[in-house]
């Protein structure tokens, strides 16, 4: 095609026509709302490096749950911020953690709300790291029984779905094996499949407390050079039972969202984590973009790459504006 016989911008001259043939659509069905919830009474703290974004007790996770969930926004995942903290993360998997107690309040208040929740041993261990430690590092196999009893525990509180999210080896597969030993095969799992050793996690480690204390992730979360490695670890996860599948970070991986959309036939997730949000916030503060623009331009991105599903910590405001036309 060319010019003059094809001119692309007789389309374009029209709003209606731009509508009509838009080939990517966004609803307020892809997102996921994470949240941050804490023990206490009252408490709703706002994360310093996420502006609008808070650690929450119990009945304020609620509250805020049914505003985003009145907005239209599907589901939240939720992370737990512990009263105490010890070397294996036992305020993670216990009936009346915070997580779980959160899970029951919700499924009480707001029925029509799917909740998730994030199945890692990072906020809870003291150390800050996602699993067990023997001699310096994280024991894969002994971290499984203990991510286990924490999606067991969430389930049995009344989960949704768990999302495993610690990168270890086989984890769906023993976590798959728990839930329907104890009759919970009703429940998904949503993988964080490939997770990258990332620098745009930071303000994340402020809001869950979860800084590892020595070292780095880089042991167990994935090199950031890699794009064959990804699709090797979807795949076991696909092969262990995962439901959903997903990739994050979300702007800087983009590629691989669309390298595993063409590769499995399963619903794909993208963390659009807290670096990403925090850099708009503050460019936006700043005044040296609009906000609302780039936020609707980078959840495009996600759906066009590929992904089904969004987390994300603009979901309120993107719910918002679809909501709006």
């Amino acid at each position: 095609m060319h010019f003059p016989t094809y001119r692309s911008r007789r389309i374009r001259g029209k709003e209606v026509f731009r509508r009509m043939v838009r080939e990517t659509a966004l609803s307020a069905d892809d997102l996921i709302y994470p949240m941050f919830a804490t023990f206490g009474r009252s408490v709703r703290k706002e994360v310093s490096s996420m502006p609008g974004i808070y650690q929450q007790s119990v009945e304020n996770i609620v509250a805020e749950a049914q505003e985003a969930h009145e907005t239209g926004v599907p589901a939240v995942i939720l992370f737990g911020i512990p009263a105490s903290k010890d070397a294996t993360g036992s305020q993670a998997f216990r009936e009346d953690g915070v997580v779980q107690e959160a899970v029951r309040e919700l499924k009480k208040h707001v029925p029509g709300l799917a909740v998730i929740t994030d199945v890692c041993m990072c906020e809870y261990t003291d150390h800050g790291h996602c699993g067990a430690i023997r001699d310096g590092e994280v024991d894969n196999d002994a971290t499984l029984e203990l991510l286990c009893r924490e999606a067991l525990s969430h389930a049995q509180a009344g989960a949704d779905m768990v999302a495993p999210s610690d990168m270890m080896d086989g984890r769906v597969g023993a976590i798959r094996q728990a839930l329907d030993a104890e009759g919970f095969s009703h429940v998904p799992i949503m993988s964080y499949a490939v997770k990258y050793a990332s620098g745009y996690y930071g303000p994340f480690r402020e809001a869950a407390e979860s800084a590892p204390q020595f070292g780095d992730r880089r042991s167990y979360q994935m090199d950031p050079a890699n794009r064959l490695e990804a699709l090797r670890e979807a795949a076991m996860d696909v092969e262990e039972g995962a439901d959903i599948i997903m990739v994050k970070p979300g702007l800087p991986y983009l590629d691989i969202v669309r390298e595993v959309r063409n590769e499995f036939n399963l619903p794909v997730a993208v963390y659009n984590v807290s670096g990403e949000y925090s850099m708009v916030k503050a460019a936006a503060r700043n005044g040296w973009i609009d906000e609302e623009r780039v936020v609707m331009e980078t959840m495009i991105a996600f759906k066009r790459a590929g992904a089904d599903l969004i987390l994300t910590y603009h979901a309120k405001d993107v719910a918002r504006i679809v909501k709006a036309g």
